[in-house]
């Protein structure tokens, strides 16, 4: 069964920053648009991120700036650079994937979750 597995998450301080990871099992990684979600505690679930099969990418306004996307599609591997961390980035942070080529904003455009990563950011 194709799985999708994060790392990279942890504690770190406002200002500080952390690469995550997102490794696919499957052998169709490259065809597809990938995406990370984000959930704080008493928050819904919100996008953060989304890359499609080809490198074109969507950000959230929250962290457009701050944070960057990328994809190795040789490794079937996305990765999320975030800089300059607040603390209202702390959640478990989801990588997701689509069933179609084109980078997507909505939850319900994703196909298959990860378990999530802990993120924790400390003022």
């Amino acid at each position: 069964q194709e799985k999708l597995v994060e790392s990279g998450g942890g504690p770190v301080q406002a200002g500080g920053s952390l690469i995550l990871s997102c490794t696919d099992s499957g052998l169709t990684f490259s065809n597809y648009g990938m995406g990370w979600f984000r959930h704080a505690p008493g928050k819904e679930r919100e996008f953060v991120s989304s890359i499609s099969w080809n490198g074109e990418t969507l950000y959230d306004v929250s962290v457009k700036v701050r944070f960057t996307i990328a994809r190795d599609n040789a490794k079937s591997t996305m990765f999320l650079q975030m800089n300059s961390l607040k603390p209202e980035d702390t959640g478990i942070y989801y990588c997701a994937g689509r069933s179609a080529p084109w980078a997507a904003s909505g939850a319900g455009d994703y196909t298959r979750w990860g378990q999530g990563t802990q993120v924790t950011v400390s003022s």
